[in-house]
Formats: structure tokens, C-alpha cells, sequence
């Protein structure tokens, strides 16, 4: 009895798509992405297209709440006004201060902290993970209330545990001066938001394959070499992400700032002294420039972070 057999046919490799196009994967991948996000797109474009561009209008003229009869059309003056003003200046100074200390000490706190939660036991690492996102859950009104109080003369307890520390004393006034109103003011946001920024290394620390590591270990390299040379290249698109949306939020710095100083002493931000202008003084054609102007900031801090990583998210993702 005979048996038939196919002839032998030759192997071929997949045909990868063109540099500069995307394959038909990709592309249904892209489709389905804007129609599972495309609503949810459009309701945020809507609900905040309207006071952008609201803002910019009424930026344009001089504008007071409690006198509308008499608005008058300035064109840029407003803005003229502002960029020529001390106060402006020192406000983007202070906030640019904020930002630096605050995400910079995150970054080193977070990164840290992430490593902690990815080689944790198995048996306590949801304990682990909980008590650190704690701070993270705090309301940041409640947040800065605490701190406000634990810092104060007549409420606070930090005085009588660190008097014995050289400077503290049981009269010291933290808030009292501008650089220890600034210190305390980048503490809370430090303790507030650093579970955030370890929360979005920890999900890149999970990206970087085992299989890297073992071959640095044979290769003889050491934990810091294993670091730096495998570890954060191969997760530098979280660490973008972490640093551009922490800087952008403490870029916008309001509530603490609120709660603790009011804004004296010299500790007034940008969204501070927007609120100030439209709410406080209803100047509401400066306070809309001024915000205009914080969308600005905002806008060139994440068009500096997207140029300056070089990061090609499709490529990270997987896509060639």
C-alpha cells in the first residue's frame, strides 16, 4: 500500500511592513482604540474647549465683574500688563521652585519606593502596595489641613518632637517666612503624590524582561550597573509619563498653597494668583490672561518633555 505525500514547500518569514507605514494590526489596533476612547475624547474636548477659548476672549478685554457695563477692548494689553509686572515673575519663580524640588525629590522617593513593592514577598505584597498608596487617597484639601496643623505654633506637634534638631525651636513659626512656608509646602506635596509617581514606575518596572537581568547577572555586571544600563533604559517611556503628568500637576499648585498661606510671605503660584485676580479682585479680564497664560506654561512644559526623552511610544509598545 502506497502512500502520497506533498511535495516539499520552502518556509516563508513573515513580511514585516514598510519603515514609515504601520501594519494592518496596528491599524485595527488604532481604530479600535479611537472608538472605545473617541466618546469619552470628545466629551473632554467639549467640556474643556469652551472655557479655553472663553478665557481667551475675555483675556482680551478690560473686564470687571462688578462693573460690566464699562468692558472695553484691550487686545493684548492685559497681557502686557502682566509680563511687565514683579509679581508675575516672582509668582512663575515660586511656582517653578515648587515644581522642581517637589518632582525631583518624587522622582528619587518613588523610584525607591517602587523597587520596595516589586521585590516584596508575595504573601505581603498587597499590604505592602496599601499602606503605601495611602497618601495617594487623601483628599489634598484634608491632606494640607494636616500638615497645616501639625506645623502651626498653636495647633501643631512638630515643634515639641524637634527641638531638640538645631533651628527648631517650640516658638519656631514655620509659616512665618517664605522659605520655611515653602519648605513645609513641598513636604505635603511630597507625602501626597509620591505613591503616585512609584505607582507608574512599579507598572514599568514590570515591562523590563527577566530574561535582560539573568543575562547582566552572568555577564558579571552589578545591581548599579544592572540599574543603569538595563533597568531604566528599557522603562525611560514611565519614567516620562511619571515626570510629565507630576509636573504638570504641581505646575498647576493651588490647593496647598490655599490652605496653608493664603498666598503671604511670598508663596503665591501662577494658579494662585489667577485666582486671585478673577475671584478675589474680579478683575476677570487680568485673572482670564493670567490663566491663559498658565495654559501656555502647560502646554510648552509637556511639548519640552515629549521632544527632550525622544521617546517612540509605538515602538516601546511593541511596533515596528
Amino acid at each position: 500500500m502506497s502512500t502520497t505525500t506533498l511535495p516539499p514547500t520552502e518556509k516563508t518569514q513573515p513580511v514585516a511592513a514598510p519603515r514609515g507605514t504601520i501594519s494592518d494590526r496596528s491599524r485595527a489596533e488604532r481604530r479600535l482604540g479611537w472608538l472605545l476612547a473617541g466618546p469619552a475624547f470628545v466629551v473632554m474636548l467639549l467640556v474643556t474647549a469652551y472655557p479655553i477659548l472663553q478665557a481667551i476672549w475675555y483675556s482680551l478685554f478690560n473686564y470687571r465683574l462688578t462693573d460690566p457695563e464699562n468692558r472695553s477692548f484691550r487686545g493684548l494689553g492685559n497681557y502686557a500688563v502682566i509680563l511687565t509686572d514683579g509679581l508675575w515673575w516672582q509668582a512663575l519663580l515660586v511656582t517653578l521652585f515648587i515644581t522642581v524640588v517637589t518632582v525631583v525629590v518624587e522622582l528619587v522617593l518613588g523610584f525607591a519606593l517602587a523597587l520596595v513593592m516589586s521585590k516584596a514577598l508575595s504573601s505581603i505584597r498587597p499590604v505592602v502596595r496599601a499602606a503605601i498608596l495611602i497618601p495617594y487617597a487623601v483628599i489634598t484639601v484634608v491632606s494640607a489641613f494636616a500638615w497645616a496643623f501639625a506645623f502651626k505654633i498653636e495647633t501643631g506637634f512638630v515643634n515639641s518632637w524637634f527641638a531638640w534638631l538645631p533651628g527648631i525651636s517650640a516658638d519656631t513659626d514655620w509659616f512665618g517666612g517664605q522659605w520655611t512656608s515653602l519648605l513645609v509646602i513641598c513636604l505635603a506635596e511630597i507625602w501626597k503624590t509620591t505613591p503616585f509617581i512609584s505607582l507608574l514606575i512599579l507598572a514599568g518596572l514590570a515591562q523590563v524582561p527577566d530574561v535582560l537581568q539573568e543575562a547582566a547577572k552572568v555577564d558579571g555586571a552589578t545591581w548599579w550597573q544592572r540599574m543603569w544600563r538595563v533597568t531604566i533604559p528599557n522603562m525611560k517611556a514611565a519614567i516620562m509619563v511619571a515626570l510629565l503628568f507630576r509636573t504638570l500637576d504641581a505646575f498647576r499648585i493651588f490647593d496647598s498653597i490655599f490652605i496653608m498661606t493664603a498666598g503671604a510671605n511670598g508663596t503665591e503660584s501662577v494658579s494662585f494668583l489667577a485666582y486671585r485676580q478673577t475671584i478675589a479682585r474680579v478683575e476677570i479680564g487680568l485673572g482670564s490672561a493670567v490663566s491663559v497664560l498658565l495654559f501656555i506654561s502647560v502646554v510648552i512644559i509637556a511639548f519640552g518633555f515629549i521632544k527632550g526623552f525622544r521617546i517612540d511610544l509605538a515602538q516601546a509598545r511593541g511596533e515596528r
